[in-house]
Order: C-alpha cells, then sequence, then structure tokens
C-alpha cells in the first residue's frame, strides 16, 4: 500500500511538472545590420526587390518607420554598438569608428593583446575589449548560464565583433590580406575545420577589396549560413544568436555615392541574399521559430555635388586646412605648437602633453579653437564638450552631442556642419558620400522585425537606435543590456 501511495504521488508530481508552462522563446534570434542603409532605400528601390527578399520583409514583418539616432557621430562603429547595447558612446565606450584612449590613437576594435587567427597580419588583432557595456548576446549567455550559442559576422571587423559582445562564441570577419574569414585568439587558437573548409571553397587573391564589390554581400551571407548550419544554431535547449553584418555597402556608397548603378546593384544584390538567407532560416530552423530584425548602423547623405546641380545647398569644410589654421592661431596667441593632435568625426583632439610642456591654460587654447571654427560658414555648431550645457544650440542637438561623448575618447571640442555640407573638401569631381552628422539623412534608419510573434504592421511612432536592444530581451524575458537606456517597443497593430 505504502509503495502504491509513493507510486501515485510521484505521479501527480510529474503530471503537475508537465503542466507547468515554459516561458516561451524562439529557437534564434537573427540580427541583420546593413551598413549606410538609408531609411528610404525600403522604398526606393521597392519596385526591383524580389518577392521573398525586402518585400517579404515588410509585408510579413513589422517596421518602425521613425527610428532615429540619437547621438553624434553616425558611423559604423557607434551604430553597430549601440543597436546591440541599446545604450550610446557616453555608456558603451565605442567613441568612433577610430577615437583616442590614453592619448594614442586607436580602432575601435584594436587589440594587440591578442593575433590573428587564419592570418598572420593586424587585421587579426581585434576583440570586444574597448566595449564598456553588454550586448544582447551577453545577456543571453547569462540568461541561459551561458549554454547557448552567440556568433558575429561580418566583412569588417568592428561589424563582426562589436554586435556579437563579450561572450560570443566567435566573431568572424574578411582579411584581404589572405583572402578568406577570419578571427582572432580571444575567441580561439585555431579555426574549425568547417571554417578552414569553407574558406577553400570561398577565396579570393590576396589585395582583392571585397569591401566595394557586391561579392561581399554573398560572401558574408554564405558565411552566415555556414555557420547556421555547421554550428546548429536553434537546435539546441536554449536560444541562440547569429548577427549579421553586410559592409559592402557602405564602401560602396563611399565611393558612388547614394544613386546610380552601382548602389542600386548592391541592394538588389542584398535583396537576393536576404530572399536565399530567410529560406535557410526557414528550412533549418523553421519559419515562426526564429525572431529576425533588419537595422542600419547610419544612413548616408547625397553627393554634395549631385544636390548642388539641383540647386539644394551643400558642400564642404575643410578640415584639415582648418587644422593647420587653429595649430597656427594656437601657437600666436598661446606659445603652444601642433596643439590640434587629431580631428576624426567632427571631434577635434587637443595635445594636452604639449599644452602642459610650455604652462599655457587648456581654456584659452579651447577659446581660440572655438572663436576661429565660429568664422567657418560651413559649420553650424562648434562647442566645447565640457560647456554643451551652457551652449546656444537646440535641445535636440545638445543631448545628441552630449550622448555621443565619451570621457578621455571623445576628444575635447566637436562641430557640426550645416545641412548636407561634410566635414572635408569637396572637390568639383567628387562622386562619393559621407555620414557622421546628426541630420535625418544620417540618423533615420530602417528598423524591421520579423517572425517570431512579431505581427504584420508598422508605425510611425518615434523610435530610437536604442530601442531595438530592450525590445529583443522584453520578449525573449532576458535581462536588458547593462548600460540600456532604451525603452521596449510594443507592436501595436489595427484592429
Amino acid at each position: 500500500m505504502r509503495r502504491l501511495f509513493i507510486t501515485i504521488a510521484v505521479l501527480f508530481l510529474a503530471i503537475g511538472a508537465m503542466a507547468q508552462p515554459r516561458i516561451d522563446r524562439p529557437k534564434l534570434v537573427v540580427g541583420i545590420v546593413v551598413d549606410q542603409m538609408r531609411w528610404d532605400y525600403l522604398y526606393y528601390y521597392y519596385e526591383d526587390y524580389g518577392s521573398d527578399g525586402i518585400k517579404r520583409l515588410l509585408n510579413e514583418g513589422y517596421s518602425c518607420e521613425n527610428t532615429m539616432i540619437n547621438y553624434v557621430p553616425t558611423v559604423t562603429a557607434i551604430g553597430h554598438t549601440s543597436l546591440y547595447t541599446g545604450t550610446v558612446p557616453f555608456f558603451h565606450g565605442i567613441a568612433g569608428n577610430g577615437f583616442m584612449i590614453n592619448g594614442k590613437p586607436v580602432s575601435s576594435t584594436e587589440d594587440k593583446s591578442v593575433e590573428g587567427v587564419g592570418t598572420d597580419s593586424k587585421t587579426g588583432m581585434n576583440s570586444p575589449r574597448n566595449l564598456r557595456s553588454t550586448t544582447i548576446g551577453d545577456e543571453l549567455k547569462q540568461a541561459f548560464d551561458f549554454d547557448c550559442k552567440v556568433f558575429g559576422v561580418a566583412i569588417k571587423p568592428r561589424a563582426a565583433i562589436l554586435p556579437a559582445g563579450h561572450s560570443a562564441d566567435a566573431a568572424y570577419w574578411w582579411d584581404s590580406e589572405v583572402g578568406h574569414f577570419v578571427t582572432s585568439t580571444y575567441y580561439m587558437d585555431q579555426l574549425p575545420n568547417w571554417v578552414e573548409k569553407f574558406n577553400r571553397k570561398y577565396n579570393t587573391e590576396p589585395k582583392h577589396d571585397l569591401n566595394t564589390s557586391n561579392e561581399g554581400v554573398t560572401y558574408t551571407f554564405r558565411m552566415a549560413e555556414a555557420i547556421l548550419e555547421n554550428e546548429k544554431l536553434g537546435r539546441g535547449k536554449y536560444t541562440d544568436m547569429l548577427c549579421v553584418s553586410v559592409s559592402s555597402t557602405d564602401a560602396i556608397g563611399h565611393t558612388y555615392s547614394t544613386r546610380g548603378r552601382e548602389n542600386y546593384e548592391v541592394y538588389m544584390q542584398l535583396d537576393k541574399e536576404l530572399a536565399h538567407f530567410f529560406k535557410e532560416l526557414d528550412k533549418q530552423v523553421g519559419r515562426g521559430n526564429y525572431l529576425l530584425f533588419l537595422s542600419a548602423d547610419h544612413g548616408g547623405a547625397h553627393n554634395p555635388n549631385f544636390m548642388k546641380e539641383h540647386d539644394q545647398p551643400a558642400g564642404g569644410w575643410d578640415s584639415k586646412t582648418a587644422r593647420a589654421q587653429l595649430n597656427n592661431d594656437i601657437y600666436n596667441e598661446c606659445g603652444v605648437p601642433d596643439a590640434v593632435k587629431a580631428i576624426y568625426d567632427y571631434r577635434i583632439y587637443l595635445d594636452y602633453d604639449k599644452i602642459d610642456s610650455v604652462g599655457a591654460d587648456v581654456d584659452k587654447v579651447k577659446k581660440v579653437v572655438i572663436d576661429l571654427l565660429k568664422k567657418a560658414d560651413e559649420l553650424v555648431v562648434a562647442v566645447d564638450y565640457d560647456k554643451i550645457q551652457e551652449a546656444s544650440i537646440p535641445n535636440i542637438l545638445k543631448e545628441r552631442l552630449i550622448n555621443g561623448y565619451h570621457r578621455g575618447r571623445s576628444g575635447d571640442i566637436v562641430v557640426m556642419t550645416q545641412p548636407g555640407f561634410f566635414p572635408f573638401r569637396v572637390k568639383s569631381d567628387y562622386k562619393g558620400t559621407s555620414h557622421g552628422s546628426w541630420n535625418p539623412y544620417d540618423s533615420h534608419i530602417p528598423l524591421v522585425f520579423m517572425g517570431w510573434h512579431v505581427p504584420h504592421g508598422e508605425t510611425t511612432k518615434p523610435t530610437r537606435i536604442v530601442d531595438l536592444a530592450p525590445t529583443i530581451c522584453a520578449m525573449l524575458h532576458i535581462q536588458m543590456p547593462n548600460a540600456c537606456i532604451g525603452d521596449a517597443i510594443s507592436f501595436d497593430v489595427e484592429k
């Protein structure tokens, strides 16, 4: 009788445990970031897109039509980081594609303490160590006691590394020195066999530039599909994550601008590769089992010469000449030689060692710089980072300047050009584009969700680049990244 009672009790406990609802989560989260994709590219090329790529994304997914970047400068490294951390440079520390640490110039993911894996070149010496906050992938790892997988892939190192975060299983990027995908010893000591096999099939001659080629789009998605298959993403106990960044769109935009055959063709290639990738996800993970989003790190301005041809204001600020003039004025007024160390992404870095060596007053040096910059018609703002709160500038710009500042990395003085003006001299034969400003052409980006628990619809309510991370984390019922300042987006659908 006692055995029967125990058996019945155990059976009821088992039934009760089975009846406990599990937290519903997708098998896989897929992030796609298209470098320099303006929001309006969703519609500018719409009639020429196929039915299974961007049109499928828009026809099945939920589009946030009014997503803005809430900091400056609007550049690649910051954009990728802010999307996946839900925060701004003030907190996450990635102050630009290049910036200063302890007075020395570095690239965003540069790490001389690691070595390349699959290469001996400097391109392999990269890691996420300059990143000071966690990402969606890091929080996913924590939520599941590190029993899930997170990968990043792109042509650019920073575009593969920063989205994937600190605890990623791997990030893979392209090294043109060797003509294949590589990683660093931050992640592993040897490439997996499947990566070496992939590299033998998909390779180029050394020095071949995939950045300005449509091949770069294709190779990125083929590698993403290889990660999906060989790492068996979406087939484990917990939710995995794959971060895919398309880099070639940026290099082609910089070279050929926002209009013309080259830009058209790369977006047609992107659409084709997205269609193929979606089908692979459907096949390997299952339609409805993955949560996917597509966004961009920044936009891009129309070419100034193109704009002027159509009687619209545009041009460039010659920062190279300005630096020489600034150094000349500072020397004449304060006795400091070569006081302006660098100008990166609209920020001016002063050489404090040289200022201190002659006992000059830093505030006086800054005043000399700002007084000269305010005479430039091409600039709308020139302000000391330490005095932004006091500056007579619109609150929207003041907020974005503060958000984009990271102490010790962002320099001392920030400028903003007039709308349509680039931070360099624009020659009459210049055909490319640039980005980095607060203006809508640089800060208005696509943000579209598709797949698991995503209804079809769209919203024009204001959303921000930092709202992506908390949205994904809320859907997964995990904690948002540790410096997140964004708000989760509600998928409002008209009934």
